[in-house]
């Protein structure tokens, strides 16, 4: 049985032979946790973000829910005024996502205990126990190429005229290839450009967040007080800037440009001076004079936190943020600018919470959401600084791939 269209609890069909087994959630999401991870998942954000939220619908019963509107919306950040009609984007991204998880169960996932599959035609996985993927499953393009009889024969005589052909052929390809290494600067690149000019080390530079700990004795009963509690100001660093930082530093090492990493209280202003430095989750930490100078700002001071636009309060903010700071929504600001005062080039990337900052390290690492974000941006702005406001849901802890709600270039 499948949990493709009826919500409920979580079956799977068993092996030919067997009797269909109950597979708990837990299971499911462990697959999805694979697959998530494997090299077919792993270059694509959007498939990932496709994936997981039509899974957690799924295993949360509400699978009706699944429909083309609401996944670009939900998912790939469409307006309220989303037509399906005009825009392929949701059905495209499905047809992906179905060759992805085909390849995946056809090599490394093979043996896996439980299979996600997405069946054409609809939006709502279904999953299976033991099912090895049958010949007929595996995409078209899978499909081993055999050519026919007389093809293989006429293969086995080289002529002068095949002979000149095939080398044709080759200089054609030869020359594609030549093309194509030498094709244009992607916006990733032209992001980068020029924060990455010269040979200086990049700053890389990640906050400490403040963190209170009960420091009681063990063996004392009865509520708790303020004085019970101690601030830890420099030992911890949030975990979605952790991921930013690893993303911005694995980027960093294929291009072969030399780096530092620098946490907390290890960073000077003076260190501003010596080379470019990427700020990661600073724009209300220690760091705050700095960003407060620009445009947009991520205003912590009072309620509800939230993006400023000049100083001037915005809708951009998080009104229902509770305490744990466990939201399904996030803003982010990324600010590219040289800065008059330290003379040399400033990145930054904040998140009101963590899961804003990890979205933002996202997106200036890869060139997919980097020419989205900049497709509508004005000629020449390679030269000039700019912000972006990011908009980011949250699906089951995981941020998805951000949206821009607002750019400014001066």
């Amino acid at each position: 049985m499948s949990l493709g269209h009826t919500p409920g609890p979580s079956h799977a069909s068993a092996p030919d032979g067997e009797p269909p087994s109950s597979v708990s959630e837990d299971r499911i999401r462990e697959e999805l946790s694979r697959v998530l991870l494997s090299h077919e998942f792993r270059s694509s954000k959007r498939s990932q973000d496709f994936l997981r939220y039509v899974v957690e619908h799924t295993l949360s019963g509400r699978g009706d829910m699944l429909k083309e509107r609401t996944i670009g919306i939900e998912v790939f950040g469409r307006s309220t005024s989303y037509d399906p009609s005009d825009d392929a984007t949701v059905r495209v991204k499905a047809g992906e996502v179905r060759k992805r998880l085909g390849l995946y169960y056809s090599d490394q996932g093979a043996k896996n205990p439980i299979r996600i599959e997405l069946p054409s035609g609809t939006y709502v996985p279904e999953f299976h126990a033991g099912a090895a993927p049958a010949p007929s499953e595996l995409p078209v393009d899978m499909a081993p190429a055999v050519a026919p009889p007389a093809a293989i024969a006429s293969r086995r005589v080289l002529t002068p005229r095949r002979g000149a052909a095939a080398v044709f052929l080759l200089l054609v390809a030869g020359a594609v290839a030549w093309v194509a290494t030498r094709a244009g600067a992607t916006p990733l690149d032209e992001f980068w450009a020029p924060v990455l000019r010269g040979a200086s080390p990049v700053s890389v530079c990640a906050a400490f967040v403040p963190v209170w700990s009960m420091d009681r004795d063990p063996a004392l009963s009865g509520p708790t007080h303020p004085e019970d509690f101690v601030e830890l100001t420099d030992q911890f660093v949030g975990g979605g800037d952790l991921i930013a930082t690893s993303r911005l530093t694995a980027m960093l090492t294929r291009l072969r440009r030399p780096y530092r990493v620098r946490v907390g209280n290890d960073v000077s202003f003076a260190d501003f001076r010596t080379g470019p430095v990427i700020l990661v989750g600073y724009s209300y930490t220690r760091w705050k004079e700095i960003s407060r100078q620009m445009r947009y700002f991520i205003d912590g001071s009072k309620g509800p936190i939230g993006i400023t636009d000049n100083g001037a309060a915005t809708n951009w903010t998080l009104p229902n943020l509770p305490r744990d700071r466990r939201t399904n929504e996030d803003y982010a600001i990324v600010s590219r600018v040289f800065h008059p005062d330290t003379h040399a080039m400033l990145v930054e990337l904040a998140g009101i919470t963590q899961y804003g900052t990890d979205a933002a390290g996202d997106l200036v690492t890869s060139p997919e959401l980097m020419s989205e974000a900049l497709h509508e941006a004005p000629a020449g702005w390679q030269k000039k600084n700019l912000q972006l406001v990011l908009h980011v849901k949250v699906i089951s802890g995981a941020p998805s791939s951000p949206r821009v709600v607002a750019r400014y270039f001066w």
